[in-house]
């Protein structure tokens, strides 16, 4: 699977390769509500086909029909202010009080553009991260690799747009059963590339989840071939240690930016004593997000799942503290 961030560059490297002008545009700002993020991208073409979301529908109608009307420069970046006023926003469906900000980039099919975007393509297929500064006055576009993703910056003043795009989050499943199998659901519904590896034949045969690599080396191969860098995920879910414990010892020395394993306070407990004696660092064993999960009372495979994938997200959007704050708040009627 791929990252939005490539599909939509991979589209317009695709288009400037046919011979074909197209637009990049970006979503730089937003204010109040908004349907897309920061950073979220579309291409489009002259025929007016597109690739990737800013809005969910009437921006991106809006920006074809001034493309139709010659609106859009084919010589420098421009700047959209949609939803400035509430008769626009309800006119363009935004959420109330939401509006947002777009850069607009026209790219032509000269030699140095498709360079530009093969590199960027091919930066994203080995998933590594690269930075892009656009300037809007002089058009001027460049990149270069970086190691890690940084938020959008936008300097409206002087007109300069600062983006890492970067390669699609992985979520990698030591062990396969009915758990493992809600937990690549969501994840894939979230936007994850997941892998689930278990070296039981018999088990690996057994589970058929769309959209998920079934790998049968060994855990802690897996890990260093699959799962080795910041953009992955890491959960050990079989409730067998001899499986479990292979995975977590190759997984809590990698950059994943989570590392999780399903059961009870005292299995964990006992996990953190096997590991410490299989010569992990207490750094490394701290790492570990065990018993798994956000606490909502999960009993049930989907309610595990739900959890397991809330501490993910929770975690990858650095509140992790906050949202188990807020459940035990609940949990005890504040």
């Amino acid at each position: 699977m791929q990252s939005v961030d490539q599909q939509v560059l991979g589209q317009a490297r695709d288009w400037l390769r046919a011979g074909q002008t197209c637009w990049l545009a970006t979503v730089v700002a937003t204010y109040g509500s908004s349907p897309r993020p920061v950073g979220s991208l579309l291409a489009c073409n002259r025929t007016g086909h597109i690739e990737g979301s800013l809005s969910g529908g009437c921006v991106e109608d809006d920006l074809l029909e001034k493309l139709t009307a010659g609106q859009l420069a084919q010589d420098r970046p421009q700047f959209f202010r949609y939803g400035e006023t509430e008769e626009e926003a309800e006119q363009l469906g935004l959420p109330c009080g939401g509006h947002l900000d777009i850069v607009v980039e026209p790219h032509t099919p000269k030699s140095a553009t498709l360079a530009h975007f093969d590199h960027l393509v091919d930066r994203l297929a080995r998933r590594a991260c690269v930075e892009r500064t656009v300037v809007l006055k002089s058009g001027s576009c460049e990149y270069r690799d970086v190691p890690n993703h940084a938020d959008l910056r936008y300097d409206h003043d002087n007109g300069v747009l600062v983006q890492t795009y970067g390669p699609q989050d992985r979520l990698f499943v030591i062990g396969t059963n009915m758990v493992s199998a809600y937990v690549a659901e969501i994840a894939i519904a979230l936007g994850y590339d997941v892998v689930a590896c278990d070296p039981r034949p018999d088990r690996l045969a057994e589970f058929n989840v769309a959209g998920v690599r079934k790998v049968g080396d060994m855990p802690d191969d897996a890990v260093r071939r699959y799962a080795n860098d910041s953009h992955s995920a890491i959960v050990a879910l079989t409730h067998d240690p001899r499986i479990d414990d292979m995975g977590l010892m190759e997984a809590l020395k990698t950059e994943a930016f989570y590392v999780g394993a399903m059961g009870s306070e005292r299995t964990s407990a006992n996990r953190r004593q096997r590991l410490k004696q299989l010569d992990l660092s207490e750094p490394e064993i701290r790492r570990l997000h065990a018993p798994i999960g956000l606490p909502i009372g999960s009993k049930t495979p989907p309610e595990i799942a739900v959890a397991v994938l809330a501490e993910i997200t929770a975690v990858r959007k650095a509140c992790a503290p906050n949202a188990r704050a807020a459940i035990e708040s609940i949990a005890a009627g504040g």
